[in-house]
């Protein structure tokens, strides 16, 4: 059992939904594989909305620190037994209690990073998510590729496929979103509202194949709906939103008819995850990945509920939120 230690941190606990507290609480030390970390940044996840708004299948209130799950920070201490990190070093953790001053967690789950977070924090949980997406969607030069939701998700995965040489089509409701699309390069941008000139359009230019590739990336019915209609004979629709409000429908004739591929991109294979965390930070490194119109808002701890709020609004110059704790 973990020895506490005297020092004590703020962590935000959900207590009920729409409700964060602040509660001052021990420091813990970490067990023998475990490291502690100071965090610094926890961005702010889409799926986070869920239990924020509530849901009868969430118990409150959750444990402290939690849903943060995009954590990154400085190794505060190590465990007896881990090697190959040190205090000092910045680091993006596989976790889920980042919305607190100190976390620990397994040192397996644990990739060290670039130090250069003051500008733009490397939020290393959706980057990889991102490039294990792209990974599974094998999008080749020339491909037609429509993404679908075009957040900050949508955004990353539409810079990469544009590096690879794939013509890309961005889709949001958001004007702002789609004008940042067109500086990434988009070829096409649309708002879903006239989906029947989105459609018809796209046949056109696409000489009616459609589309090789899309990627729904807003978890709702409407864009699962859009994604599919998109999709082209023997293409493939990647499912890369979080639907986790209930079951969908689909129209299993016309997926049948048009023999798609429907890839669930959602990984949940711990090493993996870190495989694409390493695959990020070489993405930014090397300027695929570019943050600096991504990362939008900025939100002390005390203010996590304003946080949640803005993502919940997404005001128009707003992409992503993320909680600063330092």
């Amino acid at each position: 059992m973990s020895m506490r230690n005297k020092r004590k941190m703020l962590a935000a606990v959900l207590v009920r939904p729409r409700e964060f507290e602040l509660k001052e609480l021990e420091i813990l030390e970490p067990a023998a594989d475990e490291v502690r970390i100071k965090v610094e940044y926890c961005g702010i996840c889409s799926s986070n909305l869920a239990p924020w708004k509530g849901a009868p299948w969430f118990s409150y209130p959750f444990p402290p620190g939690a849903p943060g799950h995009e954590s990154v920070g400085v190794v505060d201490q190590v465990g007896t037994k881990v090697s190959g990190l040190k205090a000092g070093q910045h680091v993006s953790v596989l976790g889920n209690s980042g919305f607190a001053e100190f976390e620990l967690a397994k040192a397996k789950s644990i990739i060290p990073i670039s130090g250069n977070l003051n500008e733009i924090p490397f939020l290393g949980e959706p980057l990889g998510c991102a490039i294990n997406i792209f990974r599974r969607s094998q999008i080749t030069r020339d491909d037609w590729v429509a993404i679908v939701g075009t957040g900050f998700l949508g955004a990353i995965l539409l810079q990469l496929s544009a590096e690879a040489g794939a013509k890309t089509i961005a889709i949001s409701r958001r004007p702002s979103a789609l004008r940042l699309a067109e500086r990434m390069g988009a070829h096409l941008t649309f708002s879903p509202e006239n989906r029947d000139h989105l459609l018809e359009v796209v046949r056109k230019t696409t000489e009616g194949s459609m589309c090789h590739v899309v990627i729904e990336a807003a978890g709702v019915q409407e864009t699962l709906d859009l994604a599919s209609d998109l999709t082209g004979t023997r293409g493939r629709l990647v499912i890369a939103g979080y639907h986790q409000d209930g079951p969908r429908m689909v129209n299993m004739q016309e997926w049948n008819w048009r023999g798609i591929d429907v890839i669930n991109a959602h990984e949940r294979d711990e090493a993996v995850y870190l495989e694409g965390i390493r695959g990020a930070a070489e993405a930014v490194a090397s300027s695929r990945i570019r943050l600096g119109e991504l990362v939008s808002h900025f939100f002390p701890l005390e203010r996590i509920g304003e946080g949640f709020q803005t993502l919940e609004q997404r005001p128009p110059d707003f992409f992503k939120a993320v909680v600063s704790l330092c």
